[in-house]
């Protein structure tokens, strides 16, 4: 019972042997990431198309609830790049509605709803399917689209409220060079600059932070309004309280849509971010349980006046090179924004949403790495097309959700068309020793009494013509055949209708089919299709601890088949 109860309430476990010198490095792991964070949170929310203290919300709550559901000890939870450009992206067709901000909250909750049934049905290793070759290139691509998308802000130039595609954006932003605002324009520079330098002077230092706190004292001393340069306006002093918001069967419809490719992202940056730390940090993590603490987290937040959150790399990585012990170190870093957001808000007024835009650029930027694109060009052709595929589709598609579904797409074709060979090997065995040599299927002489065949890996409906392929030239080249399956860690109909038609060919012709190395599972399939029947018990011989045992008892029944 108690071990249920920590499962699905994680956090009692770590709670069990809290110290305070744990407790003292979370603290301070927790308030570098807050630091981090109320910059950040205020960008994303700005790409997601919503008023910036709803980032700060969603940093707030999705870090308390994520960390204490999840699964790893330094994920930390909130808004991310790449969430905020997909929400940007799913609800644009919504703007201007009286209850957009409420399609929003249902729009978390859907994800949060989607996130916990992976969880709950054991998915966790479905993410394989998107591979990181699709996530550099959507990546990619949102950072291209990011920092565009905040030139207008950031030159002060007009424009269309909403998620745009890319060449629509450049071509708006061409017509209107002549409406650049200069006082505007030295702001984001400014910022630029002061971020920049900084990095490289300490790149620990919160350069974002330390560029918005000049921006507010230039703006609220130098009156940098009545030079026309935008304002972020008042920012509330209170902390959301739980909220009901719409939720009907139309508007659950409409925002499924949406809600799929913000789920999947998200799952991906969560838990690829979890192994990543994970593989420095030596814990070990459950990717179902980090899916059911994601979907909690999103489901929580969104009653909360959240918009959808995710696993965020660079809050995550901070956590944990600041000394983070535990999967509290999120939770005091959801607090101190709390604090931050009740007792400096006022002075969130005098941000120019050119300096956020400035920090938004740089965030988009940072987005398109380079190192990581030679990585995966070097790896291949297999990883390099899903790459540019979805880079250019991230680009070029007015809905970024297609460009998520045509990398996952191709990821999956490309992987199909690598793992549709099977591997076919003989099993020669050694004169003068117990074992066996492997050698190629080309090795097959014309003709010879017993020929041992190899089969390995996973026999599915993408290997089955190949493996029909290698298997259909080898009736009439012997008496007697045996099909080592030890190796084989599983096996469909299809595969199944191949080693079937096999063996009935080979009957034809005279020959004998043996089957060794068979495991439980595979004896199971074998009775449930009567191919046993067919084959006869006397010769399947089932998989030992030892190796090659089956395989030699298999070839003593072969022998006296031959010499009959």
């Amino acid at each position: 019972m108690a071990n249920a109860t920590n499962a699905m309430l994680p956090f009692l476990e770590t709670l069990k042997g809290y110290t305070f010198e744990k407790c003292r490095k979370d603290v301070v792991a927790g308030l570098t990431v807050a630091v981090v964070a109320l910059p950040q949170s205020m960008a994303y929310a700005i790409i997601a198309g919503i008023d910036p203290v709803y980032g700060i919300y969603t940093a707030i709550i999705s870090a308390i609830i994520g960390s204490l559901m999840g699964s790893s000890n330094h994920l930390i939870t909130g808004p991310t790049n790449a969430t905020s450009l997909l929400v940007a992206s799913g609800m644009q067709r919504y703007l201007g509605r009286a209850d957009f901000l409420e399609m929003i909250f249902l729009l978390t909750f859907i994800v949060g709803v989607l996130k916990a049934l992976c969880g709950v049905m054991k998915l966790g290793r479905v993410v394989s399917f998107v591979s990181h070759s699709v996530i550099v290139g959507f990546t990619c691509g949102a950072g291209v689209i990011i920092a565009l998308g905040q030139l207008n802000a950031a030159l002060g130039i007009p424009s269309a409220s909403g998620y745009e595609a890319v060449a629509m954006k450049v071509w708006r932003l061409l017509q209107n060079l002549n409406a650049v605002s200069p006082w505007t324009a030295a702001v984001s520079v400014s910022v630029v600059g002061v971020v920049l330098v900084l990095k490289r002077v300490n790149k620990s230092l919160p350069g974002p932070l330390i560029a918005l706190a000049a921006s507010i004292v230039a703006a609220k001393y130098l009156g940098l309004d009545r030079h026309g340069v935008k304002l972020t306006g008042n920012v509330p002093s209170s902390l959301p309280g739980p909220e009901l918001f719409l939720m009907d069967y139309e508007s659950v419809r409409m925002l499924i849509g949406p809600a799929i490719p913000i789920a999947i992202i998200g799952l991906v940056e969560a838990i690829s971010i979890s192994k990543s730390i994970a593989s420095m940090s030596g814990q070990k993590v459950d990717a179902n349980q980090e899916f059911i603490g994601q979907g909690v987290s999103n489901m929580v937040s969104a009653f909360f006046q959240c918009y959808p959150g995710s696993g965020s790399f660079t809050r995550s990585a901070i956590n944990f090179r600041c000394g983070a012990i535990t999967r509290l170190a999120g939770v005091f870093s959801g607090l101190f924004l709390a604090l931050v957001l009740l007792f400096l808000a006022p002075c969130g007024k005098y941000i120019p949403t050119a300096a956020l835009a400035a920090v938004i650029i740089l965030i988009g930027v940072s987005m398109v790495n380079l190192a990581e694109i030679r990585k995966v060009m070097a790896a291949g052709r297999s990883d390099s097309i899903p790459l540019w595929l979805t880079f250019g589709a991230t680009i070029l598609m007015p809905d970024l959700d297609w460009a998520i579904y045509m990398g996952v797409f191709i990821s999956v074709v490309l992987y199909l068309r690598d793992t549709n060979s099977a591997t076919v090997r003989l099993l020669v065995p050694v004169v003068g020793a117990a074992g066996f040599q492997e050698k190629e299927l080309a090795c097959v002489p014309d003709s010879c009494q017993i020929l041992t065949v190899h089969i390995t890996g996973h026999l599915y409906f993408g290997v089955a013509d190949d493996l029909a392929k290698k298997l259909g030239g080898l009736p009439g080249k012997a008496k007697v055949y045996i099909l080592r399956l030890r190796r084989v860690t599983a096996i469909d109909i299809t595969s199944l209708e191949v080693l079937d038609a096999f063996i009935r060919r080979t009957r034809q012709g005279g020959g004998t089919v043996l089957l060794c190395g068979v495991q439980q599972d595979m004896r199971t399939i074998l009775t449930n299709t009567r191919l046993a029947e067919r084959i006869g018990q006397e010769n399947i011989f089932f998989s030992e601890d030892e190796l090659f045992d089956s395989t030699r008892r298999a070839y003593e029944r072969a022998m006296a088949i031959a010499q009959s």
